[in-house]
């Protein structure tokens, strides 16, 4: 039986700059499996945000252009009308933004804003706001009954990521995208946080929240995150795919220069390590569709001439673990 909540096909995502063709998404593949977590894994500018923005529908400047697959329970959702991508939104994905005080109506309290798309289905308050409160109390919000008549502005950074999750959790999504959720909080309040997303995976009442297993694509640069709560790792540079398998592999086992530098750059316990690594150089932006080469290349240490002249193709080297490198295991 087939388990895939969300599958990519050769996605390829570009954007109109001043005339020019910027590509930020380059053919990339992969799949979310039900109940599990793929951390997509990137420094800034890689492209993970236009993959998830994507997925829920949500570039709308107008000056992009999305082509492939992108298959949720089956169904692609590019060709969906506005009107069948907000059901398929409302039924089906929950997304946790980066910066939740921009993602919230600021003149509306926090328990309406949760309890708003129920209320639009006709629902009454007296039926909806006793499920709110219970999933303000399952975040661990605290004084939970206090602060549904709170407005966004008067909570706490960690309290209004926890209505987020709590806007997304209490419709049970089949999938959940986590755009950079603990960006801008400290290690103690996104140690929490990840927790909370870690439970939603289950369908257990002690774990957190009930209801069906969601699962969860998350999107970070954080390697810390990563471990603590994913399945597999899907490594992206310059809108590319370079490194994907299971979160031991990738680990243990890092196959691209790419994932072994940013391994590499991981804070340590001990300072007799030394120095944190660092990746010289940032993110190139490519204007059209001409380049050929490897776009790590640039700033490869083990990079040789094929490297910027030849794309590699993500190719697996053992079960569920593949690298685009030319140099693999060299």
């Amino acid at each position: 039986m087939d388990n895939t909540v969300l599958q990519l096909k050769n996605v390829s995502i570009t954007y109109r700059v001043g005339g020019e063709t910027l590509s930020a998404v380059d053919d990339v593949s992969f799949s979310v499996h039900a109940g599990k977590t793929l951390a997509l894994v990137g420094e800034s500018g890689c492209g993970k945000s236009s993959i998830a923005n994507a997925i829920c529908r949500l570039l709308m400047q107008g000056n992009e252009s999305v082509t492939g697959e992108i298959l949720l329970d089956g169904q692609d959702v590019l060709p969906l009308s506005r009107r069948e991508m907000e059901k398929l939104r409302a039924d089906k994905i929950g997304m946790i933004f980066q910066n939740p005080l921009d993602s919230m109506n600021p003149v509306y309290t926090v328990g309406f804003q949760v309890a708003e798309p129920f209320l639009a289905r006709g629902l009454k308050k007296k039926e909806i706001y006793p499920k709110v409160l219970d999933s303000f109390i399952q975040v661990q919000i605290p004084d939970a009954a206090e602060r549904l008549n709170s407005f966004p502005h008067e909570l706490s950074g960690g309290q209004q990521q926890r209505v987020m999750i709590s806007m997304s959790a209490i419709r049970h999504p089949m999938l959940l995208v986590a755009d950079e959720p603990t960006t801008a909080l400290d290690v103690t309040i996104e140690s929490q946080i990840l927790e909370l997303i870690k439970s939603l995976r289950y369908d257990d009442e002690e774990a957190g929240i009930v209801g069906k297993p969601s699962s969860v694509l998350l999107i970070t640069h954080n390697f810390g995150a990563v471990a603590e709560i994913a399945d597999t790792i899907a490594v992206m540079y310059a809108g590319q795919l370079v490194e994907t398998g299971d979160v031991f592999q990738v680990f243990d086992s890092p196959l691209h220069p790419y994932t072994r530098l940013l391994i590499a750059a991981l804070p340590r316990i001990r300072k007799s390590e030394g120095r944190l690594a660092s990746i010289p150089g940032t993110v190139p932006r490519f204007m059209g569709t001409s380049f050929a080469g490897c776009r790590f290349a640039s700033r490869c240490p083990k990079a040789t001439d094929i490297c910027s002249r030849h794309k590699p193709p993500l190719v697996e080297s053992s079960a569920g673990h593949a690298c685009a490198c030319h140099r693999v295991g060299g």
